[in-house]
């Protein structure tokens, strides 16, 4: 079962507010929270249908990990992030303000003889409203003003003089004074450093929130020990540095912290710290604490999962999750990365490993250093990934369901990070069957998130016989049902037009289809629908748009073609020059630049004409779903491209007749041309990829590679 923090009171809300984020994050959950925009319309009702079901779940986690007495606080709420919010307001402590005009509320003489009393024996529980000069001087930054205090106050030096029972250290931490930290540790003891405040926070900790490197740097240069003294829920600085994204200063602090406590024995916190270098973007850490100790790759962190699993959460650190463009894909195949080295020499910060890389610095120098940042990314990932490998290939069967490394696999699937789920799988066979609360393994999740490279694993398998029963049994869907369910938004983002989703859809369930058993075809689901009625269903709004889609296309295009066909027809009738008037033929009949011209003319007008009747034949289909797998497109294709021929040879044929009639003007001819050519540029620049997609999702191979060997 899953461990979430419970939120008491606001001495735990801090922690609480951390973890359960950390949580939420993990399960892609936290947008609702985070985002200010409002919900979709109720009149949308795919997306309502979607947010409501999101919001229904982190409401869920929110509710379940409030105790009993905080949970009557959001009894009546409904939306998560008000909940969110409701709670952030009552119980995160108050700041004080620095800026605040209200003078302190003056005290009786013995009030006062009582609270210097308190003060000169180090009472740290004594009224802070003495030290209300200190704390503003403190958050002013007027170093002469605070020592003068404590000239007065020795004591004040170790006093808690906040409400929220922080240290002259932690509050010129907190406001940023580097000076008067500096200051305040040289006169400090060692003991004094490892003062908490309320939340169980060093005043280090605190620099650390902020990533300041030299008041860290001053500190634990006085006491090493505050590397390891984290609060209740084990929070030490370098997990503080590392979720703040200060990563150069979680470098260090990584560093100067022992190994030992890391370990897997000894709790949480190693697990903790490379799932946190793993979601922050720190890959050297994380490659590097799994390389001093591999048992961390499958140790649960402090949400109950491993760092395999914060891995499986970033399919950006994989080249699959990276869309480029060939000249991006040429230059990032060029790129060299050296391999990894010590903590110290390995940085994501392009700054510092440039240096060391003299190969790549005509490179970096071009204005692309993002993809050598990303094949840097690329290159630690794998190679974490590798280590984590090695380490579960040797783990036993108790380890792997603590670590919930199957819970790691299904993430991978959905975010299609075919690398992970290959070599897990390939580590330990047994993985292959990994499923999730509704029994769904690998391939229904791969089929219903459209990860087509990680579904072709399954050739390598020769188990389709065993396809036939329901992957989902919550709903009764077998696989073939889960191809006909709607595909996840994100998977067809990369594919331009409502048709072309449905073609891509269409495809998916044909692919399907072939492969599984033919009893499948039948099946009922929970709601009584057989594959072919669900992707019907799912599918009505999509067709729809695809028709529209096609239909203002071929609209568009029909146009165009028509003017090209009425312009060419005219141009054949009078040609440039004119025609003998005796004899009827064209005065520059016999000059090779009029053939040219009635050449190109003809085969302009030719094309255009075939081009508006495949637009004509779009508009007049019956658009039935079988359609827009190969008629439909198959129409569109010839109909952009005769369009696109027709308009180079109209512009060949306008670019002979311009020299023929001022063939000693060249000076102006090639000008005009240039004009000329400018909005037809622009018409077949912004149709041509449309083109260029169609044919590729159209008559490429299937979407699964068939000749996939068995690969363990």
């Amino acid at each position: 079962m899953e461990t979430k923090p419970a939120l008491s009171n606001e001495n735990n809300y801090l922690d609480w507010s951390v973890q359960l984020k950390t949580y939420l994050m993990a399960q892609d959950l936290w947008e609702i929270v985070e985002s200010r925009s409002d919900p979709p319309a109720p009149e949308i009702e795919a997306a309502f249908k979607a947010w409501s079901k999101t919001n229904a779940m982190v409401l869920h986690v929110i509710q379940m990990s409030c105790q009993p007495n905080r949970f009557s606080d959001i009894r009546e709420i409904s939306s998560a992030r008000i909940a969110w919010d409701t709670l952030a307001e009552k119980y995160k402590p108050k700041r004080p303000d620095p800026s605040s005009s209200i003078a302190p509320v003056p005290l009786r003489k013995d009030e006062l003889l009582d609270s210097r009393e308190n003060d000169e024996k180090g009472n740290i529980n004594g009224d802070v409203e003495i030290y209300t000069e200190l704390n503003k001087a403190l958050q002013s930054g007027d170093w002469n003003a605070a020592k003068e205090f404590l000239n007065t106050h020795p004591h004040a030096i170790s006093a808690k003089i906040t409400d929220t029972k922080k240290t002259a250290l932690h509050v010129a931490a907190e406001a940023g004074h580097e000076h008067i930290v500096e200051e305040l540790v040289n006169i400090m003891s060692e003991e004094n450093l490892e003062i908490k405040d309320f939340e169980g926070f060093t005043a280090l900790a605190q620099a650390s929130f902020r990533g300041s490197y030299r008041m860290v740097e001053c500190m634990l240069g006085k006491n090493k020990n505050l590397t390891i003294m984290g609060n209740d829920e084990g929070n030490i600085p370098l997990i503080l540095a590392l979720y703040n994204g200060q990563l150069d200063l979680a470098r260090y602090l990584y560093l100067l912290t022992p190994l030992e406590i890391l370990m897997p024995e000894n709790g949480t916190m190693g697990a903790a710290i490379v799932s946190e270098a793993i979601y922050n973007k720190a890959l050297d850490i994380a490659l590097d604490l799994v390389k001093l100790c591999p048992r961390l790759a499958i140790a649960q962190d402090r949400i109950g999962y491993c760092p395999l699993y914060a891995l499986a959460c970033m399919p950006d650190y994989f080249l699959g999750g990276n869309e480029l463009v060939f000249w991006k894909r040429w230059i990032y195949s060029g790129i060299h990365i050296q391999s990894a080295g010590p903590i110290n020499e390995i940085h994501l910060n392009i700054q510092k490993s440039a240096g060391n890389l003299s190969n790549d610095k005509e490179i970096i120098g071009l204005g692309i250093k993002h993809l050598y940042e990303m094949k840097l990314a690329h290159v630690l990932s794998n190679e974490l990934l590798r280590r984590m490998r090695d380490q579960l290939s040797i783990s036993n069967i108790q380890q792997i369901r603590a670590g919930r490394v199957e819970d790691a696999i299904l993430r991978a699937t959905k975010e299609g990070i075919f690398e992970i789920v290959f070599e897990m799988v390939k580590a330990n066979p047994q993985l292959v069957w990994s499923h999730d609360a509704r029994s769904r393994n690998i391939f229904s999740v791969a089929v219903e998130y459209r990860r087509a490279k990680i579904f072709s694993l399954i050739h390598g398998l020769n188990i389709e016989n065993g396809l036939a029963g329901f992957p989902d049994f919550t709903n009764k869907n077998n696989l073939l049902h889960m191809a006909g369910m709607s595909a996840a938004s994100t998977s067809l983002n990369q594919i331009p037009g409502a048709a072309l989703k449905m073609q891509r859809e269409l495809q998916w369930f044909k692919e399907v289809e072939s492969i599984v058993p033919s009893k499948s075809h039948g099946f009922l689901n929970k709601e009584g629908l057989t594959p072919r009625q669900l992707f019907t269903k799912n599918h009505a709004d999509m067709m729809s748009n695809g028709e529209k889609w096609m239909k203002d296309t071929a609209s568009s295009c029909t146009v165009v073609g028509a003017l090209i066909v009425t312009i060419m027809f005219a141009a054949a009738f009078t040609v440039p020059g004119g025609n003998d008037q005796n004899k009827g033929f064209p005065i520059f009949l016999n000059e090779k630049l009029f053939m040219v011209f009635i050449v190109s003319d003809a085969l302009s007008l030719f094309s255009s004409s075939t081009s508006v009747l495949m637009f004509l034949g779009i508009l007049t289909s019956r658009y039935a779903e079988e359609d827009f797998l190969k008629s439909l497109p198959t129409k569109m294709i010839i109909g952009l491209s005769t369009i696109f021929f027709s308009i180079a040879a109209m512009m060949t044929a306008f670019s002979a007749a311009l020299f023929l009639m001022l063939c000693e003007q060249s000076w102006i001819v090639i000008p005009v041309i240039c004009l000329a050519s400018v909005p037809v540029t622009l018409f077949v620049l912004m149709q041509f990829p449309l083109l260029v997609d169609m044919t590729i999702l159209t008559y490429r191979h299937g979407i699964f590679n068939r000749k996939m060997e068995r690969w363990f």
